[in-house]
């Protein structure tokens, strides 16, 4: 467990998660949002992004956390062990609506993007089981050798890598 892929929907729970696992395992973090959105929510341009994960991915360990799926191949052929955040759609909702009305600024976030209320974001979180689930569970298939962790919730997840870690060990 030195490469671990953290996705999921908004909301889900992965950049907690993520932090968690870090300090645990003392692996590097690096959030994918904070480094995709510049200032004022400007996007990355494509070719760098993707260049830029694979620069991450050719590091020694490292965790990552955030789903983009035009570039979760490259994650996942570079990691050795996913975690699937695969939370209910309310919670995921929920929490988004939460963070949006309560935090100003997240810590994995880029600077100058701030929390905003956006109801195409919404709407993505309500039709992420029945859109993106599906094809997360393709590209998943697609890696047979990847240690899959599959949970509905951090807490799930932390105790499943701290079971894998007496195993190894």
């Amino acid at each position: 467990m030195k490469k671990i892929a953290i996705i999921g929907s908004g909301g889900a729970g992965k950049s907690t998660l993520a932090v968690a696992l870090a300090k645990q395992l003392d692996l590097p973090l690096y959030h994918l949002d904070r480094l995709y959105w510049g200032p004022n929510w400007q996007r990355a341009e494509r070719p760098a992004w993707a260049q830029l994960q694979q620069q991450l991915c050719g590091q020694q360990s490292w965790i990552i956390d955030g789903s983009y799926f035009n570039t979760l191949d490259i994650r996942l052929a570079a990691c050795d062990t996913v975690i699937f955040l695969d939370v209910d759609r309310y919670r995921c909702i929920y929490r988004a609506v939460k963070r949006t009305l309560f935090s100003n600024h997240r810590p994995d976030m880029a600077e100058g993007c701030h929390e905003r209320f956006d109801w195409a974001f919404i709407k993505y979180l309500w039709h992420y089981p029945t859109k993106m689930r599906p094809r997360v569970y393709q590209q998943l298939a697609c890696f047979p050798n990847k240690d899959i962790v599959v949970v509905s919730s951090g807490a799930q997840a932390i105790e499943q890598m701290k079971q894998r870690q007496l195993n190894q060990g």
